[in-house]
């Protein structure tokens, strides 16, 4: 685990502007932040607020227009296309609110894929991916298929495929948006033990009750930070 309070991200002045034909569209205007190892933040604003773009950027699937974004102090711009799939792939890890899990790939083979990008081993796929599934309550489903999981059993599945490769910051995109009350609730409990253990969690959310489990909430307005 990384020291707590170390700078992993840092994003300086980023800009991020679209084209719709002619029409320039401004996602970002001017965003400076910084996330900490150890950080439990929520990012919230309106639709068009910015917070998919910010995020895009944060995690490298997508560059600012001008501004400079730092992982650890290097550049991110001075990656080669092979050092960011592999940041992708390592350094990040994602929880999407549709789970994107691969329907036809047990709860095990799904936690597992990152693992097989990264080169692992299959024998030691199989025990990461197993320790995980123990980790946070589905040691009795690894065999079971989304179609045959719960919403809150596929998330958990989502939150496990984003661990296994001991990521240094978790994207968690609506984590709770395709489930019900009950479901959230377990879900948010799995995203605060992980702060507690020491993970760095990065949540987008429109809901302020779920932001409120955060340390620190980033409202963006306009495709600026109004409130940090």
């Amino acid at each position: 685990m990384m020291a707590r309070n170390r700078v992993i991200c840092r994003a300086v002045d980023v800009t991020k502007r679209y084209w719709r034909g002619k029409v320039a569209v401004d996602a970002l205007r001017g965003v400076s932040l910084e996330i900490k190892s150890n950080d439990y933040v929520s990012i919230m604003g309106v639709s068009g607020s910015g917070k998919s773009t910010l995020i895009h950027i944060l995690s490298c699937l997508d560059t600012p227009t001008s501004g400079e974004y730092y992982l650890e102090d290097k550049l991110v711009s001075n990656y080669t296309d092979e050092e960011l799939a592999r940041v992708r792939n390592t350094f990040f890890g994602f929880v999407f609110q549709s789970f994107s899990l691969l329907p036809r790939l047990t709860a095990l083979d799904n936690v597992a894929l990152p693992l097989i990008y990264a080169g692992t081993k299959k024998q030691d796929r199989i025990l990461r991916a197993q320790e995980i599934l123990e980790k946070i309550g589905l040691g009795d489903r690894m065999s079971h298929r989304p179609n045959e999981m719960s919403g809150g059993e596929c998330q958990r599945v989502a939150i496990g495929r984003a661990l296994v490769n001991n990521p240094r910051v978790i994207f968690a995109d609506e984590p709770t948006g395709n489930l019900d009350s009950k479901t959230g609730a377990e879900i948010m409990e799995i995203l605060d033990r992980l702060v507690d253990e020491g993970n760095t969690v990065v949540m987008v959310t429109h809901d302020s009750s779920l932001a409120a489990h955060a340390k620190k909430t980033v409202k963006l307005k306009d495709g600026m930070i109004e409130n940090d």
